[in-house]
């Protein structure tokens, strides 16, 4: 098993477990007064492979400054050098004057020439005083609870102005070298490294959030900024082999704790217990597994975990109330 001492950064180990994508489709520039309805969807994603299932959609502002409103929260206020994040994707409203009747997107549209991007008008473009790229993160887990922890906008403020200029250029240079390399079969570079460059940020975005004092202090958020639970939900959301075998005692060893100080804490901070919450992970992993592949229900079963494919169904069952085959029929090419 793993030494708890051997990764101190279990929100870095949760993020690569999530396997995240990302691209650059669109650059904007606006001359205010402007404000714009925006909501990142499957299509903008096309260009980019594998598609996304679940999108965390960004703005990073290379010029000016901008505000963004999703419904039922206060303005977000961004200026150059910021990444404002979108957790789940909410619809926003964004603009230099929220309060504004919103332009039609599709009348702002220009397609990218050659390998640059798609561009967003408003204005002259050569003296336009905001300008951001439009982003996203693309992921396959519907129910993450980190996603479903955060807020629904993070604001992240780069202070460094050399750092902001390196962020810029290398989201111009990935996102236009892609339709290049994708045309000499060789679209991994630049998707890896705009994943990885959108994924330091967010994580970056995430760290801040956890260091906030005026950020929640319960349920999975609390649990992520204990240093041995931390560790614990690290452990639990890896893709690796033993990730399939643990239990109340190695997780507990893993960490330095007893079984019963471990299953305490974790109870306390996470809101369940830790086979509990261990078990709906390995059954979200499952159905996810069910949905994307053709494997048989029994290895499925075997990975998540289970000695015998009827304790599986039954187990499924409780949960999603309906059969793994079932499942499999609804979910499949959604």
């Amino acid at each position: 098993m793993q030494d708890a001492a051997h990764s101190p950064d279990p929100l870095a180990d949760i993020l690569r477990a999530m396997r995240l994508t990302g691209g650059v489709f669109l650059e904007a520039s606006f001359t205010s007064p402007w404000c714009v309805l925006s909501h990142v969807e499957p299509g903008d994603c096309a260009g980019f492979l594998p598609l996304p299932r679940h999108i965390i959609a960004y703005h990073y502002v290379c010029a000016g400054q901008l505000a963004l409103q999703v419904d039922g929260e206060k303005p977000v206020h961004a200026q150059s050098g910021d990444i404002v994040i979108l957790p789940r994707n909410d619809r926003h409203r964004i603009g230099s004057n929220l309060l504004s009747e919103p332009l039609d997107v599709n009348d702002l549209f220009e397609p990218g020439e050659g390998s640059d991007p798609a561009r967003l008008v408003y204005g002259c473009a050569a003296s336009a005083d905001t300008r951001f790229f439009c982003g996203f993160l693309g992921h396959d887990q519907s129910s993450d609870p980190l996603i479903s922890a955060l807020p629904r906008v993070l604001h992240l403020r780069l202070a460094d102005a050399a750092a902001s200029d390196w962020i810029e250029s290398s989201l111009r240079f990935a996102s236009s070298r892609r339709p290049a390399l994708e045309e000499n079969g060789d679209s991994g570079m630049s998707s890896a490294m705009l994943g990885k460059l959108a994924e330091l940020l967010f994580l970056q975005a995430v760290r801040r959030y956890l260091q906030d004092p005026l950020a929640p202090a319960t349920g999975w958020i609390a649990g992520l900024r204990d240093p041995m639970v931390g560790r614990a939900l690290a452990l639990m959301h890896s893709d690796q082999e033993e990730a399939r075998t643990w239990t109340a005692d190695a997780l507990a060893r893993a960490v330095g704790l007893s079984r019963s100080a471990f299953a305490e804490r974790f109870t306390s901070l996470v809101g369940d217990p830790p086979m509990r919450y261990l078990t709906q992970r390995r059954l979200q992993q499952a159905a996810r597994r069910l949905a994307e592949s053709a494997d048989p229900i029994a290895r499925i079963a075997e990975e998540a975990g289970y000695e015998s494919e009827p304790a599986f169904h039954r187990a499924f069952k409780r949960v999603y109330q309906v059969t793994p085959a079932g499942w499999r029929k609804q979910h499949a090419n959604l």
